[in-house]
């Protein structure tokens, strides 16, 4: 079972934008989107990109290297060149705290 880890506060990720995280070991992608914050891991399945430095259009988030989307939502590949979805996890928010459950 995974367990929630308090990463960041509501206020350290701007509305439309991610921002880059390290938790447990791992980089993981914050993208609030409509008030709500989801978490990806931080890696385009394509070339290994840093996915939280790209911008999000909406609920897509665009690989800065080579354009490809993702949907920060369940992770599904949207365009091309990537064609293996990115791995997604469970967000929380109490309060003004973020948490993030990575798999074990």
């Amino acid at each position: 079972m995974s367990e929630y880890v308090k990463v960041t506060t509501l206020g350290e990720i701007p509305e439309g934008h991610a921002k880059i995280f390290e938790v447990d070991d791992s980089r993981v992608a914050l993208c609030k989107v409509n008030s709500q914050v989801y978490a990806l891991a931080d890696v385009c399945t394509h070339d290994g990109g840093p996915l939280g430095e790209g911008d999000l259009d909406g609920y897509e988030i665009i690989c800065p290297r080579h354009g490809a989307r993702f949907d920060v939502r369940t992770g599904a590949v949207l365009a091309f060149p990537a064609i293996v979805p990115v791995g997604t996890f469970p967000v929380k928010v109490e309060g003004e705290d973020v948490y993030v459950a990575l798999e074990e």
